[in-house]
């Protein structure tokens, strides 16, 4: 087992799962809500991108030649149209999701049937557009390898772990500095509080579903850089995201990070131990999950619905 290329792929999948899981913890932890329609997201965005960026290319190249000046109009024009287009469909989500039903019984398990649906009808609508067939998105980070103090990895490995960091520093500074995010921490503090401060629910979760959905637009985009995009590809990284979230504790983001790198390091041991390989990846990282919840039934981090209340 290489351990160079073992600490590289775990970072990775850490990374991509982290964007998922995040994104699962915040909108539960703020408006008490799971987000089926999450990984319809992650394929819908990766489709939004990959349009964007099959029209655009041709102009880009005509205008610029090929270099790293188009490599990088290319990268910002992917990861904006992935970004943008997760934004958009989060802002769908709380429009069909969780506006017409947040004040009525059992929202949390409404939301689930209705973001359910949404799930199951956007992979039917892009099937029926796209068809089975796979779509490769640019490589927005070049192709090649670096190699340093004896580690090799790729660039979209490397850009993928470095984005990933720039990405989540840059949520975390802005829940904890501006005025939607501090609100949003309140309702995932406090929730009864927060409203009895003021806090509108109603206005709190619209930034939320679309914070959530960007998030998940550039997952799709990170993860597409060694993958296709297809219409069922957010189906595992809507599991694996549900999984470290749950692993990590509903409504906590440091247990979801602690949680993403936990099962990224374990899938790439896993992967490359011989007598195992990624035919036991899924066994193991279930195996473990059940294990940390029997032991832990709240998760790695998980908030009391007690103490929340």
């Amino acid at each position: 087992m290489d351990i160079s290329v073992t600490l590289i792929n775990g970072l990775n999948l850490a990374a991509i799962y982290g964007l998922m899981a995040i994104g699962i913890s915040l909108l539960w932890s703020s408006v008490g809500m799971i987000n089926m329609a999450h990984g319809a997201t992650f394929a819908a965005s990766g489709y939004a991108a990959w349009l964007v960026a099959d029209a655009t290319k041709a102009l880009v190249l005509a205008a610029f030649g090929k270099g790293l000046l188009t490599t990088s109009l290319m990268a910002g024009i992917t990861l904006t149209a992935g970004a943008g287009f997760g934004a958009l469909f989060g802002a769908l989500i709380y429009l069909l999701a969780f506006l017409p039903i947040h004040d009525k019984p059992n929202f949390p398990v409404r939301s689930l049937i209705v973001t359910l649906a949404i799930n199951l009808a956007t992979v039917q609508g892009l099937l029926w557009y796209f068809g089975p067939k796979q779509k490769n998105l640019p490589k927005i980070f070049g192709t090649g390898k670096l190699e340093f103090l004896g580690l090799s990895a790729r660039y979209d490995q490397i850009g993928a772990i470095l984005a990933t960091a720039v990405i989540l520093g840059l949520t975390l500074f802005w829940l904890k500095t501006s005025r939607k995010g501090l609100e949003i921490r309140a309702m995932m503090q406090n929730p009864e509080g927060a409203v009895l401060s003021g806090i509108s629910v109603r206005w709190t979760a619209l930034p939320v579903t679309m914070l959530t959905g960007a998030l998940a637009g550039l997952a799709a985009i990170l993860l597409s850089q060694t993958i296709f995009v297809s219409p069922t590809s957010g189906t595992m990284p809507l599991i694996k995201g549900l999984t470290i979230a749950l692993l990590g504790g509903l409504g906590s983001v440091p247990g979801a990070v602690a949680g993403a790198i936990i099962i990224g390091f374990l899938e790439a041991i896993v992967g490359a131990i011989p007598f195992l390989g990624q035919r036991y990846v899924l066994f193991a990282t279930f195996l473990f999950i059940i294990i940390v919840l029997i032991i832990r039934p709240r998760g790695l981090g998980g908030l009391l619905d007690e103490a929340r209340k």
